[in-house]
């Protein structure tokens, strides 16, 4: 594993038995031509030292600099992943044109593309990037179980000095404008007129922080709008929930959705990309426009009125949380990988694991 460095996993990643990683300094996320130029060379460098068969990127401009990096090393078979592609209504059109073109030009250099949602095949075939032909769906894969057997036990409620019958809405989310966290504590806002007695949890941080943190004063919802921080219990977090609320401006597919749908939790969230794949408006949850607060706010006090019907969308979305499991992803991806090698040596069918 090959990343940029600082990441947040990086020292779990290095506790992974048999797992060699590396971080590579130039491999920074915003755009800089003397960086990127030095982490397409470091790159390759290392391919060529390392000579793997199968290179797999992930996220956009690792994913652009990787694949170059892959095929100037001579890489028999890259793979890339689209979580969600770089580009999106929300960028200034100069730097979403750029990435359509450099996600044009690099496709080249692809073997296959790999999607986490039917949406973002739409979406690249839409602008050309590549034929519908060209790209497989696999579902990012999300450990099941432990959200299942997140039962709802009471733990952020006591944690949070709250009474068990509290309402108890939350999002799980970085800080950051992708997931526009401030249009949450607006939906809390509304709420909070109708729904007194409601309280609202935030898990995850990032740059927005002290933003959001702003946007809470000014709304008045101190005590009853909670930063949690980054947490490592999020099933715990996630079972304790009433509802579960995403306020994304544009995703691939938020595995926060198949979380939740396994631990039988209703979702309010922007009907944006992959949403709809997993959040079936009316039947495991309420999915809306962009920016759309009200509407929002609308379903969650809703939801937050009526435990039976919280009870029946949550039960309808646990069975559609399979398609999501990561078992099935890791089988589909090493199905990929084995393929593709057996296509590069001239089998006529994959080699056994």
């Amino acid at each position: 594993m090959i990343a940029g460095p600082g990441g947040v996993l990086d020292d779990e990643a290095r506790e992974i038995e048999g797992l060699g990683f590396e971080t590579c300094s130039s491999l920074v996320r915003p755009i800089s031509p003397r960086a990127d130029l030095e982490a397409l060379r470091d790159l390759t460098r290392r391919l060529r030292r390392l000579a793997p068969h199968v290179v797999h990127t992930h996220s956009s401009k690792a994913g652009i600099l990787g694949r170059w990096a892959a095929r100037i090393a001579g890489v028999p078979v890259v793979i890339h992943t689209v979580h969600g592609w770089g580009f999106h209504a929300h960028q200034a059109p100069w730097k979403r044109w750029t990435f359509i073109a450099l996600e044009r030009a690099v496709r080249r250099h692809t073997t296959r593309l790999v999607a986490v949602s039917k949406a973002n095949v739409e979406a690249g075939v839409d602008r050309r990037i590549a034929r519908r032909e060209e790209f497989e769906v696999i579902y990012s894969g999300v450990a099941l179980e432990p959200y299942r057997r997140a039962a709802g036990n009471g733990m952020l409620r006591r944690e949070l000095g709250l009474a068990p019958e509290t309402p108890l809405a939350g999002m799980v989310a970085c800080l950051k404008p992708q997931k526009a966290p401030v249009d949450f504590v607006e939906v809390a806002a509304s709420v909070s007129k109708d729904r007194p007695d409601a309280h609202f949890v935030l898990a995850g941080d990032g740059e927005l922080r002290e933003e959001v943190e702003r946007a809470v004063i000014a709304h008045g919802l101190q005590g009853r709008f909670h930063l949690l921080g980054w947490r490592r219990d999020v099933p715990e977090v996630i079972g304790d929930l009433d509802v579960l609320v995403l306020t994304s401006l544009h995703e691939g597919l938020p595995r926060v959705f198949p979380e939740a749908m396994a631990a039988g939790r209703p979702i309010v969230a922007t009907a944006v990309d992959g949403g709809p794949e997993a959040v079936h408006h009316g039947r495991n949850g309420f999915l809306h426009p962009v920016r759309d607060v009200e509407g929002m706010a609308r379903s969650l006090s809703t939801l937050l009125s009526d435990a039976d019907l919280r009870r029946r969308m949550g039960e309808e979305g646990r069975p559609r949380a399979e398609a999501w499991d990561i078992d099935l992803m890791v089988r589909k991806q090493e199905e990929l990988y084995l393929s593709e090698i057996a296509k590069c040596v001239g089998l006529e069918e994959a080699p056994n694991r």
